[in-house]
């Protein structure tokens, strides 16, 4: 069951246009700029990081973002198909923003440092952060597999009602 649904979701990429693939890049590039910026990643003035990112960081920064396009590319309506359907949209929210808070500072996230504190966000968020990262994506994951595979499976048509005269 699982390799059919990668080779449905695989078979799906393969047919999509340009249009798709502007939308999965401007996505990607959008989620690198947006997460890499809030999280001082991408050095800037705006934010202050007080911890360094570790080494991990930076690839799940990628992957994450390049995920996030990839399944805001499966929302575009291509010309002459019918709407996508919705399926695997919490998955994606919530594999988006544990990728945010696996990659961002462990104290300089809020809602750690109220909750937890500055010792106890060190202490207990800040080893869960790599957890975090592969529970975000695993959930991107599974939210593109299942957008894509919605894709490419030929819907079960609706009967049309007949008109009475």
């Amino acid at each position: 069951m699982l390799f059919s649904y990668l080779f449905e979701a695989s078979q799906a990429l393969r047919m999509w246009g340009r249009r798709r693939a502007l939308v999965a890049i401007a996505a990607a590039s959008a989620a690198v700029l947006l997460i890499g910026v809030s999280t001082v990643l991408i050095p800037n003035s705006f934010f202050a990081r007080d911890i360094p990112p570790v080494w991990w960081d930076y690839p799940m920064w990628i992957l994450t973002s390049a995920l996030i396009g990839l399944l805001t590319a499966t929302y575009v309506r291509e010309p002459g198909t019918a709407a996508p359907s919705s399926r695997g949209g919490a998955f994606g929210t919530v594999g988006g923003m544990l990728g945010w808070f696996a990659v961002g500072c462990p104290v300089c996230n809020k809602i750690a440092l109220l909750v937890l504190g500055y010792t106890g966000a060190l202490t207990y968020f800040a080893p869960l952060q790599p957890v975090l990262a592969v529970l975000s994506v695993i959930l991107l994951l599974v939210a593109v597999v299942v957008r894509l595979k919605g894709q490419f499976s030929c819907p079960v048509p609706t009967r049309e009602r007949s008109r009475l005269a």
